[in-house]
C-alpha cells in the first residue's frame, strides 16, 4: 500500500477512538432499558438480556443513538482512509474487539426496531402447533399467549422468513417458554454465533493479504454501523448472511477438491441461507454467472460445476419450500410488493398514483426495480475485475438488489458489507469507491429509521420532524444520489484489481482426472 503511515497514524487512532465511542453509545442506549428506541421485553426479573430499566426520555434515547451512528460513520471513514495510506493495526486485535463488542450488545436488550418480538412469536407459533405462515401474532395473542401479546409493529403479519429461521426461532421458544425476555436472548445468541461465524470466515479467506484482512475486520466485525443496526437490533439477517459468505468462501478456497464438489457444497450453503431469507439466492445466482464468465467459450466445461451448484441448492432450498409450503411463498411474494418510506421509489409510486389507480403503480414500480437491478448488476459485473471472480459477481448482484429494490431497511445492507471484503481491492479501484457508497447508504438509512418502529408516531413535538424531514425527504434523496454515484463510478476507467489469491484448477487437458474441476 502506498502513502505515509506516519501521517495516517493520528487519523487512524482517532478513528478507532470514534468507533469505540460509537459502540459505547450504542451499548448505553440498550442497557438503559425501554424507551422510544427500545421496546419492553417482558420476562422474569434477573433473566437475560439485562438492563437498568431507566426509561430514558425520547430525546436522550434518539439523540444518543444518532450520536453513536455519527461517531461510528466518522470513525470508519478515518480508519479506512488511514489503512488506505499505509497505517496498520493487527487485524486479529480488531476482529477480537469487534466480536467482544457484539457479545456485549447481545447481553443487553435489542433496540432500533421491534422485529425480535415478532421472531419470538413465530417460534412460539411452531411450538404451540400453529403455522407461522398462516397465523398472525394477533391471532395467537387472542388465545391468551403471553409471547404473542408482546408483539408490536407486525402484530397482524405472518412470518416472511424461511423454515430454517423459523426452526431456530422455535428452538429459542422452547428454551424461553412463556418468557419473551429469555426467548429473545436465545435468539440473540444465535445471531451472535452467525455474526461471529461470518467474521471468522472473512478473516480466514483474506489471510494471505494482511491489509485486506484488516479491512475485512473493519468492514464487518468492528463495523460500528453493523454493530448498531444489525447486532444491537438482533436481526435475523445475520443468520442468512453467514451462509452466503460461506458459499463464496468454499468455492474460492484453495483445496485439493475439484470445482464440482466445491460447487455442490456452495449450492447447499446458499440453499440453507435461502431457508433463512430468500434473498440469499442472489449469492448462488452470482456464483453461477461467475462460472459462465470464467468458462468463456468453453461451454462444456461449465456444465458440470453449474449442475453441481444447482443440485446442491435444489436439495436444501427445495426442502425449505416443501416445509414452508405455498403459504411461505405467498408471504414472500406479498412482501416483495412493499415500498419503504425511505426509498426513492416511494416518491415515484406517489407520482404514478396521480395517473393510474389500483395496483398498477406498485406493479410499475416493481418492474422498474427489476430493470434497474439488471442494469446495475451488468455495470457492476463489467466493472469489478478480474472477470468472473466469484466474490465480485456475488457482491455485484447483492449490491444491485440493495440499490434497486423498493423495500429498504438499514440492516438489509449486511449482505453487501459481508461480501465487500472478499472483492479484490486495488488502490483507486471500483471496490474502494463502492465501499464509500455503501457507507453513505447505510448511514442515511440508519438516520432515516430512528427509530424503525411505529412508536415514532408518538414522538414528542421536538422530535416529530424526524419522519417527515429525514425519513421522507433526506434519506430517499441520499439513496437516489448514491445510486447515481454508483453508476458514475462503474462507467469511469479504473485501475485493474489484483487477482484474488486462490488456486486455479488445471484445465482438463492438464489434469489427471479429465473433466474434473475444469474452472474455479
Amino acid at each position: 500500500m502506498n502513502g505515509r503511515p506516519g501521517r495516517a497514524g493520528p487519523a487512524g487512532r482517532a478513528g478507532l477512538i470514534a468507533i469505540g465511542a460509537s459502540v459505547a453509545g450504542t451499548f448505553a442506549v440498550a442497557v438503559a432499558g425501554p424507551s422510544v428506541m427500545e421496546p419492553a421485553v417482558p420476562g422474569r426479573p434477573g433473566q437475560p438480556p439485562w438492563s437498568f430499566g431507566l426509561h430514558p426520555s425520547p430525546y436522550l434515547a434518539v439523540g444518543l443513538t444518532a450520536a453513536a451512528l455519527a461517531a461510528g460513520t466518522v470513525g470508519l471513514v478515518l480508519v479506512l482512509r488511514a489503512v488506505r495510506r499505509g497505517w496498520s493495526v493487527p487485524a486479529r486485535a480488531v476482529l477480537v474487539a469487534g466480536l467482544l463488542a457484539a457479545a456485549a450488545l447481545t447481553l443487553v436488550p435489542p433496540f432500533g426496531s421491534s422485529d425480535h418480538l415478532s421472531y419470538a412469536a413465530y417460534g412460539r407459533m411452531l411450538v404451540t402447533g400453529h403455522n407461522p405462515y398462516t397465523t398472525t401474532p394477533a391471532q395467537l395473542a387472542a388465545l391468551g399467549d403471553p409471547v404473542a401479546r408482546a408483539v408490536q409493529d407486525w402484530f397482524g403479519a405472518p412470518s416472511v422468513y424461511g423454515p430454517l429461521a423459523t426452526a431456530i426461532q422455535a428452538l429459542a421458544s422452547l428454551a424461553g417458554g412463556t418468557s419473551v425476555r429469555l426467548t429473545v436472548f436465545v435468539l440473540g445468541l444465535a445471531n451472535l454465533a452467525a455474526f461471529a461465524g461470518t467474521a471468522l470466515l472473512l478473516h480466514r479467506t483474506t489471510r494471505r493479504h494482511p491489509a485486506w484482512q484488516l479491512r475485512a475486520a473493519l468492514l464487518w466485525a468492528a463495523n460500528p454501523l453493523l454493530l448498531q443496526v444489525l447486532v444491537a437490533g438482533a436481526h435475523v439477517d445475520s443468520q442468512a448472511v453467514v451462509f452466503g459468505v460461506a458459499a463464496v468462501a468454499v468455492i474460492s478456497w484453495p483445496t485439493e477438491a475439484g470445482l464440482v464438489p466445491r460447487a455442490a457444497a456452495a449450492g447447499v450453503l446458499v440453499g440453507l441461507g435461502f431457508g433463512v431469507k430468500v434473498t440469499v439466492a442472489l449469492v448462488g445466482l452470482g456464483l453461477a454467472v461467475a462460472m459462465v464468465l470464467r468458462a468463456e467459450r468453453a461451454w462444456r466445461r461449465v456444465f458440470p460445476p453449474l449442475a453441481a451448484l444447482a443440485a446442491g441448492f435444489a436439495v436444501t432450498a427445495g426442502a425449505a419450500v416443501a416445509i414452508g409450503g405455498s403459504a411461505m411463498l405467498r408471504q414472500s411474494s406479498q412482501a416483495s410488493d412493499m415500498v419503504s418510506i425511505g426509498s426513492p421509489w416511494r416518491v415515484i409510486r406517489t407520482i404514478i398514483h396521480l395517473v393510474v389507480t389500483g395496483t398498477a403503480a406498485t406493479d410499475l414500480v416493481k418492474a422498474g426495480a427489476v430493470a434497474l437491478a439488471v442494469v446495475l448488476a451488468a455495470l457492476l459485473i463489467r466493472g469489478l475485475p478480474p472477470r468472473g471472480e466469484y466474490a465480485a459477481v456475488a457482491f455485484a448482484l447483492a449490491l444491485a438488489w440493495l440499490f434497486a429494490w423498493p423495500y429498504v431497511l438499514p440492516w438489509y445492507d449486511a449482505l453487501g458489507w459481508a461480501l465487500l471484503p472478499l472483492v479484490p481491492l486495488a488502490p483507486g479501484g471500483a471496490a474502494e469507491a463502492l465501499g464509500w457508497i455503501l457507507l453513505a447508504r447505510t448511514t442515511a438509512l440508519g438516520f432515516g429509521y430512528l427509530p424503525a418502529r411505529q412508536a415514532d408516531a408518538a414522538l414528542p413535538p421536538g422530535l416529530g420532524w424526524l419522519q417527515p424531514v429525514i425519513r421522507h425527504g433526506v434519506t430517499p434523496a441520499v439513496l437516489a444520489v448514491a445510486t447515481v454515484w454508483l453508476v458514475c463510478v462503474m462507467l469511469r476507467p479504473r485501475l485493474p484489481a489484483p487477482a484474488w489469491p486462490v488456486r486455479e484448477d488445471p484445465p482438463p487437458e492438464a489434469s489427471e482426472a479429465p473433466a474434473r474441476g475444469a474452472i474455479s
